[in-house]
């Protein structure tokens, strides 16, 4: 089974919300990852059926659907804000699709909705009315509904987002089992960087309504070919630090290290690091000392984030493990490792450095 998105562009109230998409998915899950806005929605509905293109086509299995209704495709969509029937019972809210394909009988019907209702934990509540739920049920509810009948294409724009934290995780794991050999084709679309790594599936990073890149997500975290790129897949967000290149090193607010080879003197770059590879102490030999003073720290228990504010008025938050204590308005020295800065072009749109091994850090 195959999913092609063929020059897709959706235009609305003048502006361009998906432009040019060219896109094509296989069986299985592909992860669509990108921040709000990012066209995440738009897409999916296109691919759905649900919104027209302006231009472009859909594709499924090799037969071209654009202008085929919803109602005659082969897919399913679970929305972020779950949808339920409220007049019908959690039991006959997952049946409804099953009603309507002669390939289930009534036997099978009560048979796949248990299945599916036992995967989403709801199987104690089939007798309950949508009112009756809480919203983590509801949601359930409306994931077990789109599960219930096999599709050839199975659409799921942050299904997990209303969900508390445990559940999230323990769904997480069992849909990743689930969408594994999985004939048809699954989207899973997300805002969190996380969610993207820990299903390991292939990626596409979506911004501004253009596809940024496509892979395997952690080789893209690990060597980012963009700035947007590393943007979207880090969270907490990245921090950014301008630098330029001046006889064959990179400097950066008042410190300097090794510039890759290659690169004239006069260009502008631009650092980011990611901020658990922050510290307060040094971390090694030819680590950057940035001069900072604490404005804040956030303490969750388990981590502590350090808000400092560098030279030029500029700000990098430190992630250090554990409940660390500072006082606001100190002074401090952040020190960073220049194997684990990324560097880009003015224009973001080319990885200058990834890695130590890609910069002689004594030569």
């Amino acid at each position: 089974m195959t999913l092609i998105l063929d020059g897709v562009s959706v235009r609305q109230r003048g502006e361009t919300w998906l432009d040019d998409i060219r896109l094509e998915l296989s069986n299985g899950m592909t992860t669509l990852v990108g921040p709000m806005t990012a066209g995440k929605t738009t897409l999916m509905r296109v691919a759905a059926g649900l919104l027209p293109p302006d231009s472009g086509r859909v594709v499924v299995d090799g037969k071209d659907v654009t202008a085929i209704s919803v109602r005659k495709r082969s897919v399913a969509f679970v929305y972020q804000q779950f949808i339920n029937y409220p007049s019908l019972t959690v039991y006959e809210n997952i049946a409804s699709p099953l009603r309507l394909d002669p390939a289930f009988h009534r036997e099978g019907i009560d048979r796949r909705v248990h299945e599916v209702a036992e995967l989403m934990g709801i199987d104690g509540l089939l007798g309950r009315r949508p009112a009756e739920l809480s919203g983590g049920q509801q949601q359930r509810t409306a994931i077990a509904r789109a599960l219930a009948r096999p599709v050839d294409v199975l659409l799921l724009d942050e299904p997990l987002a209303n969900l508390d934290f445990k559940l999230r995780e323990q769904l997480r794991a069992d849909l990743k089992t689930m969408f594994t050999g999985s004939r048809g084709v699954v989207v899973y679309a997300t805002a969190d960087p996380n969610e993207a790594l820990t299903f390991a599936a292939p990626t596409v990073v979506l911004g501004e309504g253009r596809i940024q890149h496509m892979g395997d997500v952690a080789d893209m975290y690990a060597h980012p070919p963009t700035l947007a790129v590393a943007a979207t897949l880090s969270d907490p967000p990245l921090n950014l630090l301008p630098g330029v290149v001046r006889d064959g090193r990179i400097e950066c607010l008042g410190t300097s290290f090794p510039a890759p080879r290659a690169h004239a003197s006069g260009h502008n770059v631009m650092l980011a690091v990611r901020p658990h590879q922050v510290t307060i102490g040094r971390n090694g030999a030819g680590a950057l000392e940035l001069p900072a003073e604490i404005r804040l720290a956030e303490v969750t228990g388990s981590a502590t984030f350090l808000h400092l504010l560098l030279q030029g008025s500029r700000h990098l938050v430190a992630h250090l493990p554990g409940t660390q204590l500072f006082t606001p308005g100190e002074s401090t020295v952040a020190y960073v490792d220049p194997a684990h800065l990324f560097v880009f072009d003015e224009s973001g749109g080319r990885l200058l450095a990834t890695s130590a091994a890609e910069v002689d850090l004594h030569g």
